[in-house]
């Protein structure tokens, strides 16, 4: 939204000066995008008098002039032919930046003789397109500034251009009344509202107007009037400066009239050239298929349901977006019938998108214009027509009536305090919503025909609080809700998540946020993929289904990186892994995916490929950094896209899984397109039992002062028994007792015979109330034997 500071003023009367305006907008949400102040680039020129003027004696265009300035006489060499003795001129200055030709004004020779600078045209400076001659003011004094003559003389010529952003919830500021409006509720002068005095009509409009049934919703009034007699010449040269400034093209006083009120009070108007009606118009939906060549000489064809104006002999008009060329008004029209709607904003902005077209009246009917002004806009701009173009105007002739928008929201001056945190007298906030053009009737205010945006209690304050500005709000801090240390605020799963990302990233893995939503056939992979995890409107095809474990995203994230060169990968991720899709059907999740080596090649050989005890490793780090209890089971029988003999699953029992670990499957590697070996873990937080203890403080540090005995034993067993059996065996033997289980040697072959293989362990027994005997050594051995023989048919070698 443009306008000049010239046309506010005719809306505002104010003694404020451009800055304070400019801050006073943008801290009322009409942000200031933009200012064009050509004083700024004419402040250096000054006025001079051509006290005597000699032709150059090498050159027949040119003249030595002798000019006076402030600084005394000056001699310049021009070359304009109306430089003369005795005329008033404007000078630039040695050092004056020239903006019409880009050059900053010197001393120069001008075919031998010296030239202390330049008498200037409109073009050079940037005035107008002239430049036949220098410029020939009637009236100034020697050494008075250009832009203070201008200012006095031709003010339009210096006369800042503003443009603001206008939010979609601010149809009002469309028009420079309702920017003058906010204005004076801040307080930065008073508010001019002209009346609108009905014109009376001299005779009977011949031309009717109506409004088909079905189309009310979308047209609840339709009004207009025939002036006849007019002279549609070029408009006042005051009107046309003003739709310059502000970027349209002055066409001819009846168009620049309607253009005109779109800006000045957001009524848009237009106007057909009577004569070239036949019959009445009509408002109504079009069928579909018709055609109408508008007024930007394109061609469009109405879709069903369109609003459109007909005449009899068909369609005239896109109702409240733009006319037609078939009665658009010319210089050769003498009788004009001006026309004035309410249009609804819906059907308004779903015809111009359909139909591709932006004009300034869909801009401003699809957000709202005052349905009140309907009729005094039209009566306003039948006095603009009568007086710039004369002629005589008929009744007005009105279909439909104007739709009452009328609502009223009670004013609670507490909740200001509440919802915006600002102190401000009710008196205040009343004689606010009343300079907004509220009307209050107790505690109750009537909200205005031109604000559709107001539509509740909550929308008062909103408005008490931008008119006080909200920079004026001091920061306040929240008070405790108990007295003494505050409790934490985030939960333990909040706390365990933090954690887990702080051990990842430490341990030298990448975070990865990927989707909660792939494939079908990936999540097939690890266990999902059904129809209770499907979409039912996914974005893409890749795209279907709800994740159920956070392994395929990274897989994914590794088949990419890997297709571009990068083959050594360490990833982590978490987050909500989904069983279905009902709210109990999802967990929060810790994964992390190794790929290649541990590092880059090196002459000492460190590096290495990864491997499952890495995994491990990584993943104990993490479930301790989370607070699981150090002593575990690693059990086996893990999901199907393990590798079913290099994973382990970290358990409290049979049944408590805290996470998984290992070699991912191959099978599944290929179908992710993932070159392996691929070691990874994940971990389920909420798994973790919490402790006993809520506090903050630390349980007390246990120190053994018994001394820990030692005892090794070797079982043969079948070849085919996993040494994580025969440990698992051993250290349920004696859980308060046995602190340690440990694989130290593995023997196959020999006198062991074919399919028997030998495995050897250290079990450390740490005693807590006593030192043990030898008796109660030889008793938990006892139960240590028995114990691994069950689990797993073997027996102590001897």
């Amino acid at each position: 939204m443009k306008f000049t500071l010239s046309w506010l003023k005719d809306h505002l009367e104010t003694q404020a000066s451009l800055d304070e305006i400019l801050d006073a907008l943008t801290d009322l949400g009409l942000e200031v995008e933009e200012v064009q102040n050509p004083a700024d680039r004419l402040s250096d020129f000054t006025i001079g008098k051509v006290m005597q003027a000699e032709k150059h004696p090498d050159a027949d265009r040119l003249r030595i002039c002798q000019v006076a300035t402030a600084d005394g006489d000056t001699q310049i060499i021009c070359g304009a032919p109306n430089a003369r003795e005795g005329i008033t001129v404007v000078i630039a200055k040695p050092g004056v930046y020239v903006p019409g030709i880009d050059i900053t004004i010197g001393v120069g020779k001008i075919r031998g003789i010296e030239s202390h600078g330049m008498m200037c045209s409109e073009r050079e400076m940037e005035l107008s397109e002239e430049h036949d001659g220098i410029i020939e003011l009637p009236s100034g004094e020697v050494g008075e500034r250009f832009v203070d003559w201008l200012a006095a003389n031709d003010p339009a010529k210096v006369d800042p251009v503003i443009e603001i952003a206008i939010t979609p919830n601010r149809p009002d500021a469309l028009g420079v009344a309702g920017i003058a409006r906010d204005l004076a509720a801040r307080g930065l002068g008073t508010l001019k509202t002209p009346a609108v005095d009905a014109v009376s009509g001299s005779f009977d409009c011949p031309i009717s107007v109506t409004i088909d049934d079905d189309t009310r919703d979308g047209c609840p009034v339709f009004a207009g009037r025939l002036i006849r007699g007019v002279t549609n010449g070029p408009s006042p040269a005051w009107l046309q400066d003003r739709l310059r400034a502000i970027g349209l093209r002055p066409i001819s006083a009846l168009v620049d009239i309607t253009n005109f009120f779109t800006f000045d009070r957001n009524r848009p108007l237009h106007v057909f050239d009577a004569d070239k009606v036949q019959g009445g118009l009509r408002v109504h939906r079009a069928k579909g298929g018709e055609v109408l060549e508008a007024l930007d000489d394109k061609s469009y064809t109405f879709q069903p349901g369109m609003i459109v104006i007909s005449d009899d002999s068909g369609p005239e008009s896109i109702a409240g977006i733009m006319g037609g060329n078939p009665t658009g008004v010319t210089e050769e029209t003498v009788n004009v019938f001006l026309e004035s709607a309410f249009w609804d904003h819906v059907q308004i902005a779903l015809a111009g998108r359909a139909l591709k077209i932006n004009s300034d009246a869909r801009y401003r009917f699809e957000r709202g214009v005052d349905p009140e002004f309907t009729l005094p806009g039209l009566q306003a701009a039948t006095q603009m027509i009568l007086d710039l173009c004369g002629g005589e105007a008929s009744d007005v002739v009105i279909a439909g009536d104007v739709p009452d928008h009328g609502r009223a929201y009670k004013l609670d001056a507490a909740r200001v305090q509440s919802l915006v945190g600002m102190e401000i007298p009710e008196a205040d906030q009343r004689q606010t919503l009343t300079r907004l053009g509220f009307q209050l009737d107790g505690d109750m205010a009537d909200v205005p025909s031109w604000r559709p945006d107001v539509q509740g209690e909550a929308d008062l304050v909103e408005e008490v609080a931008r008119i006080a500005s909200l920079t004026k709000l001091q920061g306040k801090p929240l008070k405790r809700l108990a007295a003494g240390v505050p409790k934490p605020v985030m939960t333990p799963m909040q706390r365990r998540e933090q954690m887990a990302r702080r051990t990842c990233a430490a341990l030298g893995y990448n975070e990865c946020v990927t989707y909660s939503f792939i494939d079908q056939a990936s999540a097939a992979l690890f266990g999902g993929g059904d129809d209770a995890s499907m979409l039912e409107n996914p974005i893409s095809s890749e795209m279907s289904h709800m994740r159920p474990d956070l392994l395929a995203g990274l897989l994914q994230a590794a088949a990419r990186n890997q297709a571009r060169g990068f083959m050594d990968l360490a990833l982590f991720e978490v987050g909500p892994v989904f069983s279905g899709g009902e709210p109990g059907e999802q967990a929060l999740q810790v994964s992390g995916l190794l790929v290649g080596r541990t590092g880059p090649k090196d002459v000492l050989g460190a590096s290495r490929a990864v491997d499952l005890f890495d995994a491990k490793a990584d993943a104990e780090a993490v479930l301790g950094a989370m607070g699981a209890p150090a002593k575990v089971q690693i059990l086996r029988d893990g999901a199907a896209w393990w590798h079913p003999g290099r994973h382990g699953r970290i358990c409290l029992g049979p049944k408590k899984m805290l996470g998984v670990f290992g070699e991912l499957h191959p099978k599944v590697l290929d179908a992710m397109d993932v070159k392996g070996p691929a070691m990874a873990f994940t971990v389920w937080p909420s798994e973790i039992p919490l402790p006993r203890k809520s506090g903050a403080t630390r349980s007390a540090l246990e120190l053994r002062d018994l001394q820990a005995v030692e005892r090794d034993f070797a079982f043969v067993v079948d070849a085919g028994v996993e040494a994580l059996t025969l440990v698992n065996a051993a250290a349920g033997a004696d859980k308060a007792l046995i602190e340690d289980v440990r694989v130290f040697d593995e023997f196959i072959g020999g006198s062991l015979g074919e399919g028997k293989k030998s495995l050897a362990v250290t079990v450390r027994l740490q005693p807590v109330a006593q030192t043990l005997t030898e008796a109660d050594i030889e008793a938990v051995s006892a139960k240590i034997v028995a114990k691994v023989e069950k689990a797993t048919g073997g027996s102590l070698r001897g």
